[in-house]
């Protein structure tokens, strides 16, 4: 049977490369909603509420389009156990819908946890935590190369690689991400720092961009030396003698290797000839 996947461009490379002619058996029935199990591999864990009611009114208007996939239940004859739709079925549900098309694949576990995967990290409404996942879950469960989930994907191997390094800040800064708090950019700018989540808060609290979150990290990173060090003592003394002598504001930098500057600063004409006689008269 002709495998229906393979002229939707909607569904990307990695999930109609994935369903092979062979593995279809059942091509765009109608079923009763209630005969769909939900899926046991769904890694998605938040579905974002407007852009489900988007999906809803569309279903309304137009019915469900791209066929849910599906393969038999191995507890029940009559059931289907949903693989990839997630979103359609909550939509279809909602949309007052009695019946959904469906495609029925075989597939094993192990192949329905790397289809749900591969459809999920396609969309782009996934958070950039729940994407990183998806990626580290078919490196670590499928033996995949992040050459080979860039090619699956359809997306940049930089952007898999920026995009699994998110998994390596702390849980608290994983959180804000997940809650749409900060954005994956400022979380970019974040990985490797030890205090990543108390600049993580001053994003959060300030509304930072990213640029300020980059000059922030920056300042933090290099801070200005104070300017108004207190001076060694004996230095201070020096000063005060000379000041003493000459009536003059004196200011010595002395370096740690002894070499420096000696500053006069003088107000007015009368201030510099008084230096030049106590200079002339002592030395």
């Amino acid at each position: 049977m002709i495998n229906p996947f393979n002229k939707k461009k909607g569904l990307g490379r990695g999930l109609s490369s994935l369903i092979g002619d062979n593995d279809v058996t059942t091509n765009n029935n109608l079923v009763s909603i209630s005969s769909i199990i939900p899926n046991k591999f769904q890694p998605r864990k938040k579905f974002d509420h407007d852009s489900l009611e988007d999906l809803t009114k569309s279903i309304k208007e137009r019915g469900v389009i791209q066929p849910l996939i599906v393969r038999n239940s191995k507890r029940d004859e009559y059931k289907f156990e949903l693989i990839a739709g997630e979103r359609r079925l909550q939509a279809a549900q909602k949309a007052g819908l009695h019946e959904v098309p469906i495609v029925v694949i075989e597939a094993n576990d192990l192949k329905s946890l790397e289809l749900a995967i591969i459809e999920n990290v396609q969309r782009n409404d996934l958070n950039p935590i729940e994407e990183a996942n998806g990626y580290k879950r078919l490196i670590e469960e499928f033996s995949y190369d992040q050459e080979q989930v860039s090619k699956f994907i359809g997306k940049s191997r930089s952007h898999i690689s920026n995009s699994l390094r998110l998994l390596n800040l702390p849980k608290n800064v994983l959180n804000l991400i997940e809650e749409g708090r900060i954005s994956q950019g400022h979380a970019k700018v974040l990985v490797g720092l030890e205090n990543s989540y108390f600049i993580a808060r001053k994003i959060v609290d300030k509304n930072l961009s990213v640029r300020q979150a980059e000059s922030l990290i920056k300042a933090i990173k290099n801070p200005k030396k104070n300017k108004n060090n207190i001076k060694d003592p004996n230095i201070m003394n020096l000063e005060k003698s000379l000041e003493d002598k000459t009536g003059i504001n004196v200011n010595i930098k002395n370096s740690k290797n002894n070499s420096g500057q000696l500053t006069f600063n003088y107000k007015d004409l009368d201030q510099l000839n008084r230096l030049i006689m106590v200079i002339k008269a002592n030395y």
